[in-house]
């Protein structure tokens, strides 16, 4: 599994059906592999719920996301598994089946709720338009394996 969080100003997403936004918080583009497990789901979840991304009085990276009342906007990146080590266009067998892959992702959303944080989300499986007004600008990616943080 591998999340990329980008600590965001504003961030919003929106298709011909829906459309959400959030202000302070983060943006994470949120890819499944084949390999993703339960395990994997709740390591990362974890991790960026603790993350101390935001800066304090100091100007140190010292506060986490619930410490600013933040929220976050998911979005799910099957992209994030393209294999372009042959050719010029990218192949995307690495990514998790998409039924198992929205499973997964709704669970994801559902553990970084438990930690109390407000999750809005895109439309898993559609062309969206995301909008991300990144701040840092501060992107960290996190990835994990067998419920292991890589």
């Amino acid at each position: 599994m591998k999340v990329v969080v980008q600590r965001a100003k504003h961030a919003s997403v929106s298709n011909d059906s829906m459309s959400n936004e959030i202000q302070q918080g983060y943006c994470l583009l949120v890819g499944l592999g084949k390999a993703s497990t339960q395990a994997d789901i709740e390591a990362i979840a974890k991790k960026i719920a603790h993350a101390r991304l935001f800066e304090d009085d100091n100007g140190k990276l010292n506060l986490n996301i619930q410490q600013v009342e933040g929220e976050i906007l998911s979005i799910s990146q099957f992209t994030l598994y393209a294999d372009v080590k042959k050719g010029n266009r990218p192949g995307f067998s690495n990514s998790m089946p998409p039924d198992e892959a929205n499973e997964m992702y709704q669970k994801f959303n559902q553990a970084l709720e438990s930690y109390g944080i407000t999750v809005k989300t895109g439309e898993f499986g559609t062309d969206m338009l995301v909008d991300i007004a990144n701040d840092g600008p501060v992107t960290v990616i996190y990835e994990s394996q067998d419920g292991k943080i890589l």
